[in-house]
């Protein structure tokens, strides 16, 4: 099949993708953007898998100061090497996941992150809630559990919705982003201030 190149260049500016690779995934959705963006994210999670476990000793700390300097974000991210550290697509993942920050002030990265004591507070909330609903304790267990659930989602930054797009995570960011990139890349931790707030 023959693939336009404008549509090629269409695709990678949707993208980010690399020419070679948007050019391969229109051929196997016959031309269809819509489809080829699917593939390119299916193929970009199985590439970011494999870069997992490789070691991300460089990167930055990226200072996000929001308009009227109330409110900032420190955020220590890092690559595998100092040439992609500098790279526009590294630096650009680093502004919007400390805008991400800066606007849903989450409370961890991911949830294995998250103190026991919190999750603890928030199971005897869902518990008691679920009890006063008088289900049996099968259903309650379940209903804390979706409750759980939720609240990682809401309050773990690689779970929550991307404020710039409804339809990704912060994490497929990241992931799309490594599969542009290839290298891996790790949210090590953040800070977040603002002004009149205390710890």
């Amino acid at each position: 099949m023959n693939i336009d190149a404008k549509r090629v260049k269409e695709l990678r500016e949707k993208t980010g993708t690399g020419m070679m690779d948007c050019k391969k995934a229109l051929i196997e959705a016959n031309g269809d953007i819509e489809k080829a963006i699917d593939n390119l994210r299916k193929s970009g999670a199985a590439k970011a898998a494999k870069k997992s476990s490789r070691s991300a000793k460089e990167g930055l700390i990226y200072s996000y100061i929001h308009h009227g300097g109330r409110l900032g974000v420190l955020l220590d991210i890092g690559c595998e090497t100092d040439f992609v550290a500098k790279t526009d697509g590294f630096i650009d993942l680093a502004r919007n996941i400390s805008m991400q920050i800066a606007a849903t002030n989450p409370i961890s990265i991911n949830r294995e992150n998250v103190a026991e004591n919190i999750i603890s507070r928030e199971k005897d909330i869902y518990t008691e809630q679920a009890k006063a609903t008088g289900k049996p304790d099968n259903v309650v267990e379940k209903i804390v559990e979706g409750k759980l659930n939720k609240y990682f989602q809401e309050s773990c930054l690689m779970e929550q919705v991307y404020i710039k797009d409804s339809d990704k995570k912060i994490k497929d960011l990241v992931t799309e982003t490594i599969a542009t990139l290839g290298e891996n890349i790790t949210l090590n931790r953040y800070s977040r201030f603002a002004v009149g707030e205390t710890d």
